[in-house]
């Protein structure tokens, strides 16, 4: 159908605001990584905006090189690919049951399900708790205490809820268990929102601080945004020594820059490999037949 005078105007409006929402959240990045490119001199004096000044790769050597930081990644590394993969166990274990108009108690199960977003638990009795089951200073401590998340498993049970039923009668003139059921027949028609609640979860294990900053004392069990935080609040831990030996091709602005994009970039990258199925598997999940 032929566009109006005024929808075309409308369109074009539209493009211009997400063009600026999108260098808005793209231009921090690209400056953050000519920074960190740029000589100490150039950094400090706020030359550099979207291009290197006096290229140098110093920053990145120094922190390709430091080996705490690679123990902070492989940590965060570990909950991620663990936590994500236990959460998405344990999130579609539990919707799939709560999808099911058999059964009778998923109403009930799920009000109380979902008071848990309205109320969280009190911070000294989730400690206390936590102590108790012997988590202080472990890793699981980071990933058993929030395996599943109300939203996402509440997506996860309306993707399934919206799956026509004639395919659970088909499954069970086969001979079909409910374990084949959803094993054989749910996952595979739900890759998109799986794929996309796999990423919110990839992205909350990654971004893992609160809990690491409360029960987490063993600077080795440090993920990365501890890590992180570490270096930016005291920069001149990662750039003392280099310094006194008369090293000036970085300082703490570039190694400032180089770190951030080291903990941000990875995650990123995760994007284009589930986003043919994320905006499918968002508008999926979010609608109720």
């Amino acid at each position: 159908m032929k566009q109006t005078h005024g929808e075309k105007i409308f369109q074009l409006f539209n493009y211009l605001f997400l063009a600026a929402a999108s260098l808005s959240m793209l231009l921090p990045l690209l400056n953050l990584l000519a920074v960190s490119f740029s000589s100490p001199i150039a950094a400090d004096s706020k030359r550099v905006f979207l291009l290197p000044v006096e290229f140098t790769a110093a920053s990145w050597e120094k922190i390709l090189h430091n080996s705490d930081l690679w123990l902070s990644f492989g940590v965060t590394l570990y909950i991620t690919v663990l936590g994500t993969l236990l959460s998405m166990l344990a999130s579609i274990l539990l919707a799939y049951p709560l999808s099911r108009k058999e059964f009778l108690l998923r109403k009930p199960i799920m009000l109380g399900i979902v008071i848990t977003m309205i109320f969280n638990a009190p911070m000294i009795p989730f400690f206390l708790t936590v102590r108790e089951l012997g988590l202080l200073n472990s890793l699981w401590v980071l990933i058993l205490p929030g395996l599943i998340s109300t939203f996402n498993m509440i997506i996860i049970r309306t993707f399934f809820m919206g799956l026509p039923g004639e395919l659970d009668d088909s499954a069970r003139i086969d001979g079909c268990t409910e374990g084949g059921i959803l094993f054989r027949i749910y996952l595979p028609l739900s890759k998109p929102v799986l794929a996309t609640i796999s990423l919110f979860y990839a992205v909350g294990y990654w971004n893992t601080f609160q809990r690491a900053v409360l029960f987490i004392r063993d600077p080795d069990k440090w993920p990365l945004q501890m890590k992180l935080r570490a270096y930016l609040t005291s920069p001149e831990e990662l750039a003392s020594a280099n310094l006194l030996l008369g090293d000036y091709n970085f300082n703490t602005t570039t190694l400032k820059a180089a770190t951030i994009l080291f903990a941000t970039v990875p995650i990123i990258l995760v994007y284009p490999y589930l986003q043919k199925y994320f905006v499918k598997g968002a508008m999926l999940g979010s609608l109720k037949e």
